[in-house]
């Protein structure tokens, strides 16, 4: 799957929900005033709609649904059958097929998530329903949420919890909510949708989505709650659903950042904290007939280390609050790097310095916002040994390592000596003769990315 971090949080999002934002016009705020198009399927089935939608979906990529066709073979049954499908659903007589049950483990490690791959033609209607969709809601959605929306991402909610902390709200109740996506109230998502969209071919096409099953090891079973993670649909109807409780704690004066389920809760207290955990429960519970999971959902100081919101953390110094990367999150992405650089993975070691970067890439698009500088500058000493390691390994033979060493300066005598040692891989990539012949420069010639200046130039931006 393809991420995208900047615009995104690898923590979060998967490829089928990547960017199914459009900007906002003067006219969808109209629509959205006036509560939506009464053609807003004309729209919605648009040729220059699909296309863009059909551009989005052959992006993002993903995994073929239950009838096994890719990305790739999409675009000529497209042009075969497009009016044939338009038609069928002006008439109401499509019906999208089951999602595919998939299974994935959570980012953080803590359990696995549940995702439902919709076919490829149901991913593209889902993505034209979205996109026409997307301008008439972002007017009425608040400035607490910032996740799946334009302009808006993972770096932009944690600069607004730093803001908090700074303005003193130093205690934080996390609101985790248990298996969000699959608890949606079918009633009262439509309910909301209705209430700004007025075509109700368009409201009865969604439905037939929210209805349309899932099949997990051959079997379609029925789905009566939920909007399945893993269609680009479902991020927009998240927002719909969780955006009254938006406003009733901004009604309240109530400190919040939320990106999709991912919720903080601020105050100026612990007690406050408690106070506001136990409320937002009640309303989410009794409101919106969600459920609370009570062992992830807690007040805790913001500077607590079980304090953890998109992979960041906080923490304060001489200067002031500042952002970091969570420990976790840090263990992680080395766990990732190590496995990587692997010495045994038979692969050329330009190879693996491409694979590095790309990951590094990934990685730092998410986090170039924490302070982070001195964790980067131990991480390119230790993933230059371990590159030096891996090169030593590949020329195997004593007599080879000799050669090796004795073009790249190294005296014969001192060359014979370390090429014929006993010492281990570990040891030798760390001795003075392998950072002299293999130095830093050369490891750069040869495409080694160095993860400090790339930070520093992001931070600049």
């Amino acid at each position: 799957m393809k991420a995208e971090y900047r615009k995104g949080c690898p923590q979060r999002d998967s490829a089928e929900h990547k960017e199914y934002a459009g900007a906002q016009s003067v006219e969808a705020r109209k629509r959205s005033e006036q509560g939506g198009a009464k053609d807003l399927l004309e729209e919605i089935l648009d040729k220059r709609n699909l296309f863009e939608a059909y551009k989005r979906v052959k992006d993002n990529r993903g995994a073929p649904g239950i009838d096994g066709m890719t990305v790739e073979a999409v675009l000529p049954w497209l042009q075969e059958n497009v009016e044939e499908l338009r038609q069928k659903i002006r008439e109401g007589k499509y019906k999208p097929d089951p999602v595919r049950r998939a299974v994935i483990p959570k980012p953080d490690g803590s359990g696995e998530r549940m995702l439902g791959i919709p076919t490829v033609i149901d991913r593209i209607l889902q993505q034209a329903i979205a996109l026409k969709l997307t301008p008439i809601f972002e007017p009425v959605f608040a400035d607490e949420s910032y996740g799946y929306r334009p302009d808006r991402n993972c770096q932009k909610a944690m600069a607004r919890v730093k803001e908090y902390a700074d303005e003193g709200y130093i205690h934080v109740a996390e609101v985790d909510l248990s298996k969000y996506f699959d608890t949606l109230n079918h009633e009262l998502l439509m309910n909301l949708v209705r209430q700004h969209i007025q075509d109700k071919r368009v409201t009865q096409l969604i439905k037939s989505y929210l209805k349309s099953g899932v099949m997990e090891k051959g079997v379609v079973t029925e789905t009566e709650e939920g909007s399945p993670q893993g269609g680009p649909l479902s991020p927009l109807l998240a927002n719909i659903y969780l955006n009254q409780y938006d406003w009733e704690m901004k009604r309240r004066g109530v400190a919040i950042v939320r990106y999709a389920d991912d919720i903080v809760v601020l105050a100026r207290s612990q007690r406050a904290a408690e106070r506001l955990l136990e409320s937002s429960r009640k309303y989410l519970e009794e409101k919106l007939k969600l459920k609370l999971n009570q062992e992830k959902s807690r007040a805790i100081s913001i500077y607590s280390r079980k304090f953890k919101f998109l992979g960041y953390a906080m923490g304060k110094n001489k200067n002031g609050n500042y952002i970091r990367a969570h420990k976790s999150s840090l263990k992680k992405a080395k766990q990732k790097l190590k496995e990587k650089t692997r010495r045994n993975r038979g692969k050329n070691v330009r190879e693996v310095m491409k694979e590095v970067k790309a990951y590094i890439t990934g990685w730092l698009n998410h986090y170039y916002i924490a302070s982070i500088k001195n964790t980067l500058i131990e991480w390119d000493k230790w993933l230059r040994r371990r590159l030096r390691m891996y090169i030593w390994k590949q020329w195997k033979k004593p007599r080879t390592r000799v050669d090796n060493l004795r073009k790249l300066g190294i005296p014969a005598w001192q060359a014979y000596q370390w090429g014929n040692s006993r010492l281990g891989y570990w040891r030798i990539a760390g001795s003075p003769v392998l950072s002299r012949s293999i130095t830093n420069e050369k490891l750069v010639q040869a495409g080694y990315f160095e993860i400090l200046n790339q930070y520093e130039r992001m931070r600049k931006h």
